[in-house]
């Protein structure tokens, strides 16, 4: 199957992907991983593991998937320089099929870090961040954190933050409550915010601060389709809005290889909503990103 352009109108875009495993810089590996609770609900360490190179490109390849982002998630102690520059190498090798969102030093050390991580992300080609305030004790207010969302916002790239539950047990996942992204997005208006995970168990309240902002999208990854629309998980609210209030703004995403691709499509494809709503949910709204301000492809980067 040739590698196909995902701003050309066709097509399945993931929203997020974790860089795989054989990509990740050899030091500092992701400390959630190696967290019991992680491995005993999602069997994290060993879909980690299979989650290669060839693993993922020959599944975006079976499943019709066009372009999927690549997310550097940094949940530990980890090189963020190292991180950012093995994401934005490997997006290069595949421009039509890839892109990418870097990553900031958490906790930020000086409050000018994140600001300079952000603008290195952006001159490198990287069209978004992916902050995870929670695996750190950090609200997603933290004052730490609003340089890296000016720059953001300035150099027009997203920024995808942790929403919801989390399994590290370490920190509580109130570090996480919608009001906080409500606030961001007050403070920030022209900066694009992903809910990743879409903030269950407050999946109404986040339902509410999209409704709000219209630059704020919720993303699914990680979850099995069938339950965000069965009546009865607490993603009501959502599966309803999905296919009308929000229709614009959720968006397909796997977090591969917590989720598998064939999956995930199968079962968004038999969810019940709508052909226009499905569409916009699997690629049209990603696309829209991919073409705009908020989310460039790397083509459209100055040299």
């Amino acid at each position: 199957m040739p590698e196909l352009d995902a701003t050309s109108g066709a097509g399945v875009v993931d929203a997020r992907v974790r860089l795989p495993l054989d990509r990740r810089p050899a030091q500092g590996r992701p400390a959630a991983m190696a967290r019991q609770q992680y491995d005993d609900v999602l069997d994290m360490s060993a879909k980690v593991a299979a989650g290669t190179t060839e693993a993922l490109m020959r599944q975006l390849h079976e499943s019709g998937v066009t372009r999927a982002v690549v997310h550097a998630e940094n949940e530990g102690d980890e090189d963020v320089a190292a991180l950012n520059a093995a994401t934005a190498a490997f997006v290069a090798e595949h421009p039509t099929m890839l892109s990418g969102f870097g990553t900031v030093t958490m906790p930020p050390p000086t409050a000018g870090t994140g600001a300079r991580e952000v603008r290195e992300c952006a001159a490198a080609g990287l069209i978004g961040v992916n902050i995870q305030p929670a695996f750190f004790g950090m609200d997603t207010i933290d004052r730490r954190l609003y340089p890296a969302y000016a720059a953001a916002e300035e150099s027009g790239l997203a920024v995808a933050l942790h929403t919801g539950i989390n399994y590290s047990r370490v920190y509580p996942m109130s570090h996480e409550r919608p009001a906080f992204l409500d606030q961001v997005a007050c403070d920030f208006p022209d900066l694009t915010l992903i809910a990743c995970h879409g903030g269950w168990p407050w999946v109404a309240e986040y339902c509410a601060v999209a409704r709000r902002h219209p630059t704020v999208m919720l993303e699914l990854g990680g979850l099995a389709p069938k339950y965000v629309m069965r009546p009865g998980t607490g993603w009501d609210v959502l599966g309803t809005l999905a296919g009308t209030l929000l229709r614009d703004q959720v968006l397909f995403a796997t977090d591969w290889p917590i989720m598998d691709h064939v999956r995930a499509l199968h079962e968004w494809r038999a969810s019940g909503l709508r052909p226009d709503a499905v569409e916009a949910i699997l690629g049209g709204n990603a696309r829209r990103l991919l073409g705009g301000p908020g989310l460039r492809c790397p083509a459209e980067v100055p040299a």
